[in-house]
Formats: C-alpha cells, sequence, structure tokens
C-alpha cells in the first residue's frame, strides 16, 4: 500500500513554503463553516420559537411535537458550537451527518436536486461535509486536540 499521508510536491517550488503554513489551517476552515452554517440554522429556530418550528416541522411531515423543535434546535445550535470549537467533533459531526441524512432523504429527495425547489442539494453537501468532519475528527487546531481526547 501507498503512504497515502505524503503530500505531492508544488509545481511551483517557491511556493511550497506558503502551502507548508496554510495547509493545516484547511480543517479548521472546513469545520468553522459547517459550524457556523449549523448555528445560524439553529438560532433561527430560537428567533422562530418552539412553537411556530415545531408547526413548520409538522408541514414537512414530522409532526412529533415541541420536544422535537426542541431537540433539533440542540443539536444544530450545539453541534454548531461544538463542531466549530472541535470539541467532542465526531459525536456532533455525526449527529447532524444523521438529521441532514434525513432531511435530505426523506423530506426533500422527492423535489429533485436545486435547492431553488426544496430539493436535497444543500442538506445533501453540509450532511456529507459533516459526515467527513465525523470520520476525520476535530483535526489540528481543535480543543480535541488540545486535551488529547476525542472519541
Amino acid at each position: 500500500m501507498s503512504d497515502v499521508s505524503r503530500e505531492p510536491r508544488a509545481i511551483i517550488p517557491f511556493l511550497q513554503p506558503f502551502y507548508d503554513v496554510v495547509g493545516p489551517l484547511a480543517w479548521p476552515i472546513v469545520r468553522i463553516a459547517a459550524g457556523w452554517n449549523m448555528i445560524v440554522h439553529g438560532y433561527a429556530k430560537i428567533l422562530r420559537g418552539m412553537e411556530k418550528q415545531a408547526e413548520m416541522l409538522a408541514h414537512d411531515g414530522l409532526n412529533f411535537g415541541i420536544w422535537f423543535a426542541q431537540f433539533l434546535t440542540v443539536v444544530e445550535l450545539g453541534g454548531g458550537i461544538f463542531i466549530s470549537l472541535g470539541l467532542l467533533t465526531r459525536f456532533w459531526a455525526a449527529a447532524l451527518a444523521i438529521e441532514l441524512g434525513y432531511i435530505t432523504f426523506v423530506i426533500y429527495w422527492h423535489n429533485g436536486f436545486s435547492w431553488t425547489s426544496r430539493g436535497y442539494e444543500y442538506t445533501l453537501m453540509w450532511g456529507l461535509i459533516c459526515l467527513a468532519i465525523a470520520l476525520r475528527g476535530g483535526g489540528p487546531y481543535s480543543l480535541d486536540r488540545l486535551i488529547r481526547r476525542e472519541l
């Protein structure tokens, strides 16, 4: 088996020092982007109110009441914060990947791909990113790495 951890050499050699510095920043950028997206969606649920959020979920076929709206708010807002910080990253990213997978395949799949017609494009993309984060973990520059523990 080949060594997949070895990075390819830069085609333009004088850029290699730059890539060596910024390369480790790529994963935290992905983590923070995914986390921020989830924070915004979770916070919107708080602003909307749990009763209104439960009504909206019921309209989409998820008539589980206010407790479910609260649960999703915690997963999205809390998960977004924890993923952004890189703390308990795998747990929260997996929880969000499961939520987004359900939304993708159960709620939006029948609408087709495009998000402009309530399709699954957006939820599939963020779900796959959360799945990748769950598989990879917090990576460099995460609180998981700082405390030397992760799931």
